[in-house]
């Protein structure tokens, strides 16, 4: 009986010792810590705690190295039960757009975040390929403000070039963008399976700086559980009228290389906003009233009247003039610096602007637009739209 009584107690005591919350004193209590919490789950609950800590060392800390990602994962969820590190998974999936969810099924194989990943018999992280294909790709122009970003998609391939067919895995795809050799930006994904989507590289993630020659160098790197395949693209062009702007200085951005004189030259008061047409039998104004008038327009939210001083064929209808996503409806002002009459005939001007674009998530972009218009009837009319 005293020995029954002696060995329930020394169970009882070993359970008090196991830990519940994460312990991030050392790497050492750290994985101890671990080990304790996932030992209280069930198998399914157990892949399921792996996959989010492996979520969080990979998408939730910023450090370079296993030994410094550990250091930072211990950090950041240091005091966190198993309901805790799974919520702030959660969050960290979705922040990244990462299709994982703590109540989902298991779906990125087998994950430890201390280093064992040996191959298993049907570890679906075990990829057998040959190479790492990849394709950057435009996406569809802003007419505003042009390409404002690119789709970079990876491919396992074989030996024939053909992608490889893959399901369930967690592969880990690390995205590095450099320009003349300097590490501008680093994005981490998921590759799942065969039909990855890839990175979206916005334009506006990079400092105009930075960027050389308005070109970057592209590097992908995708690892499975006996492989890291690596893929580059060089000299890939950008948009410099897209990309992130100093703060508070506009000459800077490469977009508006030629002004020297940073003074904002103020919309005209006196020209007027409305859109009554002028008098046919007049000869034509001045262009750059025209110009003027749908500037102001615009940087007043008055899509109505901008699209009035207009008959460009390529803005289509007023509804897609006016679309807040790839139209003039994601401007919310304008800054207007320079405006001059290019060209100008009986029929046909030509007209230069420069000016910075602040749309309505508060990006600001210095362009440089030539206008091309038209005398119809007297009154000049908006037929062209270039950003040089």
């Amino acid at each position: 009986m005293k020995k029954v009584l002696f060995l329930f107690l020394l169970s009882f005591l070993f359970a008090a010792c196991k830990k519940d919350k994460v312990d991030a004193t050392n790497p050492k209590t750290l994985q101890s810590s671990i080990n304790d919490m996932a030992s209280s789950l069930s198998t399914l609950q157990q892949v399921k705690f792996n996959e989010a800590l492996y979520i969080l060392k990979t998408f939730g800390v910023e450090a370079d190295g296993d030994v410094n990602e550990l250091n930072a994962l211990g950090k950041l969820i240091n005091g966190l039960k198993v309901p805790g590190i799974l919520s702030l998974a959660d969050q960290v999936a979705q922040k990244n757009g990462i299709e994982w969810s703590s109540t989902g099924p298991p779906s990125l194989g087998e994950m430890n975040i201390f280093g064992n990943e040996s191959a298993k018999e049907s570890d679906p992280n075990d990829v057998s390929a040959s190479s790492l294909s990849l394709e950057a790709t435009e996406v569809p122009t802003d007419n505003v403000l042009g390409t404002q970003a690119l789709q970079i998609v990876p491919r396992l391939v074989d030996s024939q070039g053909k992608p490889v067919i893959f399901t369930g895995a967690g592969l880990e795809a690390v995205l590095e963008v450099f320009s003349n050799g300097n590490r501008i930006l680093t994005s981490k994904n998921l590759m799942q399976d065969n039909n990855f989507k890839g990175f979206n590289l916005r334009f506006a993630s990079l400092p105009s700086q930075k960027i050389i020659d308005n070109k970057i160098d592209i590097t992908v790197s995708v690892k499975t559980t006996k492989k890291t395949f690596k893929m580059s693209k060089i000299g890939v062009p950008v948009n410099p009228k897209a990309l992130l702007m100093p703060s508070g200085n506009p000459d800077q951005n490469p977009a508006n290389p030629t002004i020297s004189d940073p003074t904002v030259v103020p919309v005209d008061p006196t020209v007027p906003t409305d859109n009554s047409a002028t008098n046919p039998t007049k000869p034509a104004a001045d262009p750059k009233a025209s110009v003027t008038r749908f500037l102001n327009n615009l940087s007043s939210q008055n899509l109505r009247g901008a699209y009035d001083t207009a008959e460009n064929p390529s803005w289509g209808s007023y509804e897609t003039f006016s679309n807040p996503t790839s139209g003039f409806g994601a401007v919310k002002n304008i800054n207007v610096k320079n405006i001059s009459t290019n060209s100008s005939s009986a029929n046909s001007a030509s007209v230069n602007a420069t000016y910075d674009v602040t749309d309505k998530e508060g990006k600001t972009t210095a362009l440089q637009v030539t206008f091309g218009l038209k005398n119809v009837n007297g009154e000049w009319k908006i037929s062209s739209y270039k950003i040089n």
